[in-house]
């Protein structure tokens, strides 16, 4: 799912859609339902190759596309079945750091933290309890996007944007949870993963499904802003209930 830099009420109906893109890099794009009493950031990790530029990481305003998800679940059709709604569910520095540029895009605030330690850069509001990364070591030579949220129960307009990646051979869903400043061994999952993978030959894992046709007959592909191939089907997974709490890779 994500993680939160304070304490979330509620979240869930977790959507992420991802596909790889020119130079080894990747598209994410990643929706959700939450309730928080208090501002806060969602922050999700992403495998970077090392000395990553700040500038490294494209946010795409997706506003004018809040019914994307919904477009994508067109191309699995369920008789009877609609989309799946939600369900229950500081590195300090000697000198002032200069601060991370933020940008807005749509409805939020975001930026890319190149590296754990450059946490210092953001308002404290926005940054994981002190010892958070120390417990997820695997973690340590990430980037981070970050998108501030404001109060409230809301359904998020499509977070997008692309990004490098250190590993170009893998496509990666940020899945790990973080709500409560605290780091379990498994955690609540209320998830739907997409993708798309221009590979003739891919065959997918047990537990995705192939969508009936490719992705320009169900999905606005203009309303995309080049984050869709039209000629490509998509492939979906479910997640849910309790699981290890970890990232996905295909």
């Amino acid at each position: 799912m994500c993680c939160f830099t304070g304490v979330v009420q509620w979240v869930g109906a977790t959507k992420i859609f991802a596909r790889p893109s020119a130079k080894g890099r990747q598209f994410l794009v990643y929706s959700m339902a939450v309730e928080a009493k208090d501002e806060l950031a969602m922050v999700l990790p992403l495998p970077v190759p090392k000395d990553t530029a700040e500038d490294a990481v494209k946010f795409i305003n997706l506003e004018e596309y809040p019914e994307f998800f919904a477009d994508m679940w067109k191309g699995f059709p369920r008789p009877g079945s609609g989309p799946p709604t939600g369900g229950a569910g500081g590195f300090g520095r000697a000198a002032p750091p200069k601060p991370l540029a933020v940008e807005k895009v749509g409805s939020f605030e975001a930026s890319f933290v190149p590296t754990v330690a450059d946490f210092a850069r953001l308002d404290k509001r926005f940054r994981l309890p002190e010892g958070v990364w120390e417990k997820l070591p695997g973690y340590k030579n990430h980037g981070f996007a970050v998108f501030k949220l404001q109060p409230g129960r809301q359904n998020v307009h499509p977070m997008a944007f692309e990004f490098p990646r250190a590993n170009a051979r893998q496509i990666f869903f940020p899945t790990v949870h973080i709500h409560d400043g605290e780091v379990h061994d498994t955690a609540e999952f209320d998830h739907e993963l997409y993708f798309q993978l221009a590979d003739a030959d891919y065959s997918p894992k047990r537990g995705w499904m192939e969508s009936i046709v490719p992705a320009g007959m169900f999905l606005q592909i203009k309303k995309a802003q080049g984050m869709l191939d039209p000629e490509l089907h998509c492939y979906r997974r479910g997640i849910q209930g309790e699981q290890k709490n970890a990232d996905t890779l295909v």
